[in-house]
């Protein structure tokens, strides 16, 4: 099977269940675009964050494994059409982490980050916080982002524990740091109106957050940057491990996490100061916590996708700006490595 057609129907599967390319009928799909296409990557990311595959049993996942190993060594049973390769595709890639092939805890999947991260994003954003609200909620959320960050890694080499407690005491310490300092600072400005300063604190969370996650990312997955990932040829054999993909892993990884939360922490207290000023509100202000609710799950289900579609998780990079020994071991001018969500 290459780029340029093929007969066959339905998904070609990596061992790994990693983003592969597939062809249907003799036509590219959109997710060998994907690498070039932010939309191809969207849509793709859509089904990987789609929560109704957390409730996808284990007998349903086996099936859906055995269908993709089967249309893999040409055993496919005589019937299956595409949709159902699609959809088994897609429940693998949701559940199953393409390094290790084993499944994702379910809070800790990119299907699970909405569900599980809402009502952590809602107490952030509350107004009138307290120096021990703020600790706690702040100390919550980077708590899941950690476990999160973790489980969707580039997981080619092992994490030692100590590692994984380093990186989390250090993104929570940050993130607690930060958002109470700002908290502060702000209690502090007698200048501004009660109104500002509201306004001010709610939009405290963003930068907190957004500094926090960075450490987050490079603390969590340090590992990666003294071992190096693996980086892999066109016919996915492992040509060697690279720090300087490591680098560009991480970095990419860390963007999307700051990209993230700024739609999430900015956008809800804007509409919010809004919406409070509404007279049915105003005189139904048991409706408050439930609005702030709905804004808030609607604005983080909208920028999950595209935060995480900005880069391809299967990553290419050229060899020429690789390690020499990396440029030596193949011929291949560019090499694809596993960038992690």
């Amino acid at each position: 099977m290459n780029s340029h057609g093929s007969s066959l129907k339905g998904p070609h599967v990596n061992n790994g269940g990693g983003p592969v390319t597939f062809f249907i009928r003799g036509h590219l799909s959109d997710s060998a675009v994907k690498k070039g296409s932010f939309l191809g990557r969207l849509r793709h990311f859509i089904d990987v964050i789609d929560p109704s595959t957390l409730f996808v049993s284990e007998k349903r996942l086996k099936e859906c494994v055995k269908l993709l190993d089967d249309y893999k060594h040409g055993e496919l049973p005589p019937g299956v059409s595409d949709l159902q390769l699609w959809e088994a595709q897609k429940i693998k890639q949701a559940i199953i982490h393409p390094d290790t092939g084993e499944k994702i805890f379910m809070p800790f999947r990119m299907s699970g980050y909405v569900p599980f991260g809402t009502p952590i994003v809602i107490g952030l954003l509350l107004p009138n916080q307290t120096v021990v609200s703020t600790i706690i909620w702040q100390w919550l959320n980077q708590s899941h982002n950690a476990c999160v960050n973790f489980a969707n890694r580039n997981a080619t080499k092992p994490t030692p524990t100590s590692e994984f407690l380093q990186g989390y005491v250090g993104a929570v310490t940050s993130a607690v740091s930060i958002a109470v300092g700002l908290n502060v600072l702000i209690q502090k400005a007698n200048r501004l109106s009660p109104a500002t300063r509201m306004i001010i604190q709610r939009l405290v969370p963003f930068p907190a957050v957004a500094s926090a996650n960075i450490c987050n990312v490079g603390l969590m997955r340090h590992s990666e940057l003294s071992e190096g990932i693996d980086v892999l040829d066109d016919n996915g054999n492992v040509v060697g491990s690279s720090k300087i993909a490591a680098r560009h892993a991480i970095t990419e990884t860390a963007f999307t996490r700051v990209v993230l939360p700024m739609p999430i922490f900015v956008l809800p207290p804007i509409i919010m100061s809004y919406l409070e000023r509404l007279r049915f509100l105003q005189s139904n202000r048991r409706l408050l916590l439930p609005v702030h609710s709905l804004v808030c799950l609607v604005t983080f289900g909208l920028s999950l996708p595209v935060a995480i579609s900005l880069f391809p998780q299967m990553s290419q990079i050229e060899v020429s700006s690789l390690e020499p020994e990396i440029a030596m071991a193949t011929d291949c001018k560019v090499l694809t490595y596993n960038k992690g969500l």
